[in-house]
């Protein structure tokens, strides 16, 4: 476990282990919960779908695009959880292809309607 205090800023960095200079890493979502085996019950959404939902986030520059930093103040679940775990879904794309999902940015995915 890392140890931080209430507010205290949480730097994070994920990084590819890879040569190829060509690809790109992007921070899709990133969510935490007190129970490492449920992300969806008590959870909190601190980015989804490339869209921020936590106004502490900031993503920090990088001369490698291999490399993804970011950081968010580190909060206090409603019951109080001592520990808060961390899930986060990276995607990784070609350099350039601004197709790709990692250029696409903030995706509000709309829900489908359902018919009778």
């Amino acid at each position: 476990p890392y140890y931080i205090d209430l507010n205290q800023n949480l730097y994070l960095q994920a990084y590819l282990h890879s040569s190829d200079p060509n690809l790109i890493v992007f921070v899709d979502t990133c969510v935490a919960s007190p129970d490492p085996h449920d992300f969806n019950t008590l959870a909190y959404d601190i980015i989804r779908n490339g869209c921020v939902r936590d106004s502490s986030y900031a993503t920090y520059y990088s001369p490698y695009s291999h490399f993804a930093r970011f950081k968010f103040n580190a909060f206090e679940f409603i019951s109080h959880h001592t520990l808060v775990y961390l899930q986060c879904e990276l995607v990784v794309c070609r350099l350039g292809d601004y197709s790709s999902r990692c250029y696409q940015g903030c995706v509000n995915r709309s829900k489908r309607e359902t018919s009778s």
